[in-house]
């Protein structure tokens, strides 16, 4: 069996960064597979928007931060495969799945930390060790990270926390799956208006100022500022960029 197309696999497709990078990849000609939690119908309409496109687009419910779901997961996805792209592996995975989190050092809860835990590395860690038997050599990683490891915004610990070991991580990844030929990169992007935290920036006028104020191109970012990104990191132009972190802030706190 013989996949025509390149497949990538983008957790938390539905909407904010997910859906961008899943519109960018598919105008690359790229077919993609898409992750949501729980909503259910904005993942049907990137699907719908990517398939209008001319490429194969399908959608799987995941929880990023249950990882003993994981392996009912992979079945579910080696049957989609199959049946709706006519491949047994696939070649990129976009580890984007995510949630903010927003609360001063006192008051973090351990069920806050775990939960930011289980969502933002440990599930990731073992989906990306889940995906990588069934990951074509030659592929590539693409995980996510944030500009609050290089800048430091009081009540993004645990958040940030995460996200630099998760950049620690895609060296690794980059290190042991080179012989493979599998790169791994991680994207740093800076603060983004999305429903992301509660549309948390998005809803802030002094915020938007603040971080229009800080940022050397003049504006917060947008979803599409982002997607294309991942896209060159999914693509041949990118072959020889590998265990790099990329930031994407527009220039902020230069």
């Amino acid at each position: 069996m013989e996949q025509k197309n390149k497949i990538a696999l983008i957790t938390g497709g539905s909407r904010g960064l997910g859906k961008d990078m899943a519109l960018r990849l598919a105008e690359k000609g790229i077919d993609v597979i898409i992750t949501y939690n729980s909503q259910l119908k904005d993942a049907e309409n990137v699907v719908a928007q990517i398939q209008e496109s001319g490429q194969k687009a399908a959608a799987l419910q995941l929880n990023t931060g249950d990882i003993k779901s994981f392996g009912s997961f992979v079945v579910q996805l080696q049957d989609i495969l199959q049946n709706k792209f006519a491949a047994t592996r696939f070649d990129y995975l976009v580890n984007n799945a995510g949630i903010g989190g927003y609360t001063p050092i006192a008051d973090v809860t351990e069920e806050a930390f775990d939960e930011l835990l289980n969502i933002h590395f440990k599930g990731v860690y073992f989906m990306t060790q889940k995906m990588l038997p069934i990951l074509n050599d030659g592929g590539g990683i693409v995980n996510v990270s944030s500009g609050l490891t290089r800048v430091t915004v009081p009540g993004s610990s645990v958040y940030a926390s995460m996200k630099g070991a998760m950049e620690t991580f895609t060296r690794y990844l980059a290190k042991e799956y080179g012989s493979r030929g599998i790169r791994a990169n991680i994207i740093a992007p800076g603060a983004v208006m999305t429903d992301f935290g509660g549309g948390h920036l998005r809803n802030d006028d002094n915020m938007q100022k603040f971080i229009s104020n800080v940022t050397a191109l003049g504006r917060p970012g947008v979803a599409e500022d982002i997607g294309g990104v991942v896209a060159f990191l999914c693509s041949e132009e990118a072959r020889w960029v590998n265990g790099q972190r990329i930031e994407i802030s527009g220039g902020m706190a230069l």
